[in-house]
């Protein structure tokens, strides 16, 4: 428990400097919502700029509008969005859950493929399959994302015309089902999970090669302990260990990186609204996005702690 109240103090404190970076890389952009404005409507004058920038705070200087919005964060008062025109809360919600969605599926694929192929191929050391497992992590870790999902666009939903080429659901009226959102989650998540496999392979290979060498292994192996049960029920614990501390890096990922795949798809997550929010100056929307992605990181990090301390005892003492 000790362990866990020091994470989240410190998670606490990277969020709050992080916050402060985020905010100053904002206010360095050129312009701000009221410059826009002014040059969207040819009728406002310099003197309406100016009562403008006074309601909002926006002549002030920067520290002390970095401290008030710091507060109104602090109350679960995130703004509103000028692109979308409403909360921010409200425009953040949808595509949280649907970049969720699309990228937990993506990664449970990655896991599904990556660690049976990483355990087997760590059986046999330079054996055909161990050779093709490190041939499927090179292709993985090598192919662009892009390319690998324009590719199976261009065979699947173009020559083919089994799957959707994009968006969340069809245009009929019948679409929008559980089925039809399977079919459109599958090109995406096949995209995603056979570039993200790679590195979950290459890692979970090598956790098992150097776990071999250890001395409980070869105790074990001493007792009697069967191939299979030495394998699965001494190696893998530990060797899942680092294979977690990588999963738990990618959750802020999860959120905010997929803007590549995103943006092929058209599927409308985290990704495409804070390249939108930031390429707009819609300042609420993308700061409160890219506070979320920070967010998501440090809560994946306290994950891998609790992830440590159930596959290993010795963790939990300390």
């Amino acid at each position: 428990m000790g362990l866990i109240l020091g994470r989240l103090g410190q998670s606490l404190a990277v969020l709050l400097a992080m916050s402060f970076v985020i905010y100053g890389l904002m206010g360095l952009m050129p312009g701000d919502p009221i410059d826009l404005m002014i040059a969207a409507d040819p009728h406002l004058s310099a003197a309406d700029a100016v009562r403008l920038k006074a309601l909002y705070g926006l002549d002030r200087p920067w520290t002390e509008r970095y401290l008030r919005w710091l507060a109104r964060i602090a109350q679960g008062e995130l703004g509103y969005s000028r692109l979308f025109a409403r909360p921010v809360l409200d425009a953040l919600g949808p595509a949280l859950a649907n970049t969720a969605l699309l990228m937990f599926c993506a990664l449970a694929l990655a896991l599904t493929l990556a660690l049976p192929l990483g355990v087997a191929a760590s059986r046999r050391p330079g054996g055909g399959l161990d050779h093709a497992a490190n041939l499927l992590a090179f292709v993985s870790v090598s192919v662009p994302t892009f390319w690998l999902g324009l590719m199976l666009v261009a065979v699947f939903a173009v020559w083919l015309g089994w799957l959707p080429a994009g968006g969340m659901h069809g245009l009929a009226e019948d679409d929008g089902g559980p089925v039809d959102r399977l079919r459109h989650l599958a090109l995406p998540v096949a995209t995603l999970g056979i570039a993200g496999c790679g590195q979950y392979l290459r890692q979970m290979r090598a956790a098992m090669l150097a776990e071999a060498g250890h001395d409980y292994v070869r105790t074990a192996r001493a007792k009697g302990c069967g191939p299979v049960r030495v394998l699965l029920g001494h190696q893998l614990r530990n060797a899942l260990i680092p294979v977690t501390t990588i999963v738990a890096l990618e959750i802020g990922g999860l959120f905010s990186g997929a803007l590549i795949a995103e943006t092929v798809f058209a599927w409308p997550g985290m990704g495409r609204l804070i390249y939108e929010a930031v390429m707009g100056n819609d300042f609420n929307l993308a700061l409160s996005g890219l506070l979320l992605a920070t967010a998501m990181t440090l809560a994946g990090s306290i994950l891998a702690d609790l992830a440590y301390a159930w596959l290993d005892p010795r963790v939990r003492s300390l």
